[in-house]
């Protein structure tokens, strides 16, 4: 291990402004969830289940949205691709704290849709700020600001909405969220590289050129096929006119050929080990929200509500060490083996029989939180190139997030049904069994690689 790439990394001007922006400006991202559900359930008078449904609503249009925002960075940069959710975030969540039950909810789902890409933005600009042993330092850090981010801000969102200045609190995030926007435009932090980009124009206008030579080609030969059937005997062009309806067939087909064609350039970045890494973001949010749900109903059912916070400290002060651990490492370590760590290490927090072992417990799954992620990260940015790890890094947001919402639920269920113990079971089963499947795969692709 080496931890001066810690002292190395942040004495990068660029990367330490770019950490300290996605930190502050995940704050309100982070205390909206609470927020919002406090301010369903105390304000609005509804229950627990209807500021679920909100949230979960939220939730899927941010899964939606984001790797649509991802491929605007992409296309046309980060400056114009934040300019609709700047706007979006001032005006949505200013308007849904003195809106009804039903209204609200379309509402959250187009915030989602809009929200402000942060999390991919930072990854993304990581991914090309730094190299080498520097980017494994550079997402753990990223992923230990994560931490503490959700230290702070699910409490003051309580404490707000607790408070009585729910509207208020719904109002300043959607403000806070909306100046974090326009300083990161000001910012501008990069999200592709000089000597890349270059390359990629070059092979991008050589192709360009090619297609433009091919449509003038095509369109000399089609206007010659047109002036010899127009200067054609009459028997001659009625019976071109037969065969017009099979020549327009002909040409529908190679219309979805082509369209075929084009979604599958488009998606040419995701192979089969992008498709594991997202597998892995998605078991570790469903492993993350799984286990979120577990300690408050572990706790709520024996009467220590008050005591949950001790053990989100203990938890995720661990992932924080975890983060720091992974970030001085020379070597990675494959993310598919430390969610199977962290999913395993979830299973025994069923023993806890008070707060104290709860939060025992939770040390050993929280030390591989944050690796976890930032394994994930790392590997995203590894394996897309930089053209397209916009929209890639927004795919693995919407995987992650797609394991959050399937997460509490799952743990739901078997709490209501068994009892709080079983929660932890459920994710922690579930996620050793996406990650042996995942083992099992990758080791007869590997196989048939071999064989060829």
């Amino acid at each position: 291990m080496n931890f001066a790439l810690y002292r190395e990394l942040l004495a990068v001007r660029p990367i330490r402004r770019l950490l300290l922006v996605g930190m502050v400006a995940r704050v309100p991202h982070s205390a909206a969830g609470v927020l919002l559900t406090l301010h369903i359930v105390l304000t609005l008078g509804q229950g627990y289940a209807a500021a679920g449904a909100a949230a979960a609503v939220m939730t899927i249009g941010i899964a939606v949205g984001a790797p649509w925002r991802g491929r605007r960075v992409d296309t046309v940069g980060l400056r114009r691709a934040l300019i609709p959710s700047v706007i979006a975030e001032a005006v949505i969540w200013s308007v849904v704290p003195h809106v009804s039950y039903e209204v609200l909810l379309p509402l959250v789902f187009v915030g989602g849709l809009l929200t402000l890409p942060i999390f991919s933005v930072v990854r993304q600009s990581l991914g090309v700020l730094a190299t080498g042993e520097q980017r494994r330092t550079a997402f753990a850090l990223d992923a230990i600001s994560t931490e503490l981010v959700f230290m702070i801000g699910p409490a003051a969102g309580a404490l707000v909405a607790t408070a009585g200045f729910s509207v208020l609190g719904l109002t300043i995030i959607g403000i806070a969220t909306s100046v974090a926007g326009l300083f990161l435009m000001w910012f501008n932090p990069p999200t592709r590289s000089a000597e890349p980009v270059l390359g990629a124009n070059t092979a991008a206008d050589t192709v360009a050129d090619a297609e433009s030579e091919a449509a003038f080609e095509a369109g000399q030969q089609e206007g010659a096929e047109v002036a010899v059937v127009a200067a054609a005997p009459a028997h001659l062009q009625e019976a071109a006119a037969e065969f017009a309806p099979l020549a327009a067939a002909g040409e529908r087909r190679q219309e979805r050929a082509g369209l075929r064609h084009k979604v599958a350039h488009n998606f040419a970045w995701f192979t089969s080990a992008v498709a594991a890494v997202f597998a892995v973001a998605a078991g570790a949010g469903m492993v993350l929200s799984g286990t979120d749900v577990g300690i408050v109903a572990a706790l709520e059912s024996g009467g220590h509500q008050a005591e949950i916070g001790l053990v989100f400290l203990f938890w995720c002060a661990a992932s924080v060490v975890g983060g720091l651990i992974y970030g001085a490492m020379h070597r990675p370590i494959s993310p598919i083996l430390l969610l199977l760590g962290m999913s395993a290490l979830t299973i025994p927090m069923a023993f806890a029989q008070d707060t104290w072992t709860l939060c025992l417990l939770s040390l050993l799954p929280g030390l591989l939180c944050a690796p976890v992620l930032s394994a994930a990260s790392e590997k995203v940015a590894e394996l897309v190139d930089e053209r397209r790890r916009g929209e890639a890094m927004g795919w693995y947001g919407s995987a992650l997030t797609g394991g959050v919402a399937l997460g509490a639920p799952l743990a739901g269920v078997f709490i209501d049904g068994v009892g709080p113990w079983a929660g932890f079971v459920a994710v922690g089963l579930g996620g050793v069994v996406l990650c042996l499947l995942g083992l099992v795969l990758q080791r007869h692709r590997r196989l048939r690689l071999a064989a060829a």
